[in-house]
């Protein structure tokens, strides 16, 4: 009977991770390495922007337009640093969450991105403005079926920043006049996906 029980059980487990991973695919995305990436680092982030999503449909969720973080390797690890102010409401998400995803999107979703780092998820509901889908990923991430190309990051690092470690004062008196110094997330890169 015991066998009987963990056999089921097994079954169960491996059904719902084929299903979770097939969710994605049937999404229309691809799963890649890191090592496959293609895209430059900077110019991803500087030019194109992200957008940075935590929660989950069954907790909420909150995305926010970025364009200040980077790609690279540390710890033995692929990671994705981002960066969030206090005051923004994706930084509750962010707070709170094991995971984020930055998400990337072709040139005609600019306006979108535009409005998504310009209004509050506290003022407006950001999902029915943008048009977006949402989706979840394997780890419960949010991230959205218009992307061209999603990063699901696993937290590994936080620390927020301040005055006494600006070698250059004038970032400190030019960016952070009000002291709203942002916290960064560093996130291990667990999944890449990219649209067919």
């Amino acid at each position: 009977m015991k066998n009987a029980f963990f056999t089921s059980l097994l079954v169960l487990v491996f059904l719902n991770v084929f299903t979770q991973n097939n969710d994605v695919i049937n999404t229309g995305y691809k799963k890649i390495t890191y090592k496959e990436l293609s895209d430059e680092a900077i110019k991803l982030i500087a030019d194109d922007w992200m957008l940075v999503a935590a929660g989950n449909f069954t907790n909420k969720f909150n995305m926010m337009t970025a364009n200040w973080g980077g790609l690279g390797w540390l710890w033995n690890k692929p990671v994705a640093f981002i960066f969030v102010r206090p005051q923004r409401y994706t930084y509750e998400f962010t707070e709170k969450e094991v995971y984020f995803t930055l998400t990337f999107f072709e040139e005609k979703y600019r306006d979108i991105l535009k409005l998504m780092g310009s209004k509050s998820g506290r003022d407006m509901n950001k999902m029915t403005q943008s048009g977006l889908t949402p989706f979840e990923t394997e780890n419960k991430s949010i991230a959205f079926k218009e992307a061209r190309l999603i990063l699901e990051c696993k937290k590994i690092y936080a620390s927020t920043l301040n005055a006494e470690s600006f070698i250059d004062k004038s970032i400190d008196s030019n960016v952070y006049s009000k002291k709203d110094y942002h916290k960064m997330y560093i996130g291990e890169i667990m999944n890449i996906w990219v649209k067919k």
